[in-house]
């Protein structure tokens, strides 16, 4: 399920948006915004796979508010103005929709962002590691974890829809093994994926019910690679 917001300055349009995202079973239409500061404080805390933003709005255009997203993020413009579109397919746009928008013209931009997020999502789907423990060697996709937890010299490895795997390891070993792109310490007994965050709060980040403290030590590089998404 894609993860979206919408951003525009006109409430009728906004309405629109979301009755055409209601039609496709995709999408998720989490939150619609009329100012640019609130949707932009927005995406800091929450990252989102795609955008639909305005690009015709009073206090900045949704060109130059798309060149300052904190996180990469797949973005679908809509405009009244057929002459923005050369720009925004330079800023490497999934897709730009002339208003008003039609439900086939919107549902064939979806299905664009839809195969991006696919692909995206797919070479991390396809990768793994293998940990010793229970006498066994198990078999764990990077996209099933949730979160590793650090217990002196053993790890605790919270895994989506199936039993936590104790295994004799420190944080450090198994952190060398995991993509740098997705995995993130952000505590001294804590490893988090990027993708399983929910939302971020007072420095402490929500997964799958389990709130995990965010520590000063490991605060900047953290951010860091948050905003490189």
């Amino acid at each position: 399920m894609i993860k979206a917001i919408a951003l525009d300055d006109e409430p009728l349009a906004l309405e629109i948006l979301q009755s055409l995202c209601a039609e496709i079973e995709f999408v998720d239409l989490q939150k619609t915004f009329t100012k640019s500061d609130e949707a932009f404080k927005y995406l800091k805390k929450y990252p989102v796979d795609l955008l639909f933003l305005d690009i015709n709005m009073p206090s900045i255009s949704g060109l130059d508010f798309y060149k300052k997203l904190p996180h990469k993020t797949m973005v679908i413009f809509t405009t009244a103005y057929s002459e923005f579109a050369v720009e925004g397919f330079t800023l490497s746009a999934t897709d730009y929709l002339l208003k008003p928008i039609s439900f086939s013209r919107f549902q064939q931009a979806v299905e664009k962002a839809f195969q991006q997020w696919k692909t995206q999502n797919q070479n991390l789907e396809q990768q793994y590691l293998f940990i010793r423990a229970d006498y066994s060697l198990i078999k764990i996709l990077f996209s099933d974890i949730l979160y590793i937890e650090g217990l002196d010299d053993y790890l605790k490895i919270h895994i989506q829809n199936q039993k936590t795997v104790v295994a004799r390891m420190t944080l450090k070993v198994i952190l060398q093994k995991l993509p740098s792109t997705e995995f993130v310490r952000v505590h001294r007994s804590f490893i988090i994926p990027i993708s399983k965050i929910e939302k971020i709060r007072n420095k402490t980040i929500h997964i799958h019910q389990t709130e995990i403290p965010i520590s000063t030590s490991y605060e900047a590089a953290f951010f860091e690679l948050l905003n490189q998404k």
